[in-house]
C-alpha cells in the first residue's frame, strides 16, 4: 500500500511541479519520474537545511519543492 500511495505522491508532485515552472503537466510517466526524482532531491536539501516534515502532506511538499528544483537545473541546460 505504501509503495501505492509513494506512486501518487510522486504523479501529484510532478504535476504540480510542471503547473508551477511551466504552466502544465508532462503526462502521468514524465510527472511520476520528476516527482519520485523530486522526492529524493527534496528530501536531501531539505534535509540539509534540518527540515523534516511528516505526514503525506510534508512528503508532498518535499517532493514538489524538489521537483521544482529539478525543473529548474534541467531548464538552465535547456536550448532556446
Amino acid at each position: 500500500m505504501e509503495i501505492l500511495i509513494s506512486i501518487i505522491i510522486g504523479v501529484l508532485a510532478g504535476f504540480l511541479a510542471g503547473k508551477i515552472m511551466k504552466g502544465g503537466g508532462f503526462g502521468f510517466l514524465i510527472n511520476l519520474l520528476v516527482g519520485v526524482l523530486g522526492g529524493i532531491l527534496g528530501g536531501c536539501l531539505l534535509g540539509w537545511l534540518g527540515i523534516h516534515w511528516g505526514g503525506w502532506l510534508g512528503t508532498l511538499l518535499t517532493a514538489v519543492i524538489g521537483a521544482v528544483v529539478l525543473l529548474w537545473i534541467l531548464s538552465l541546460f535547456k536550448k532556446k
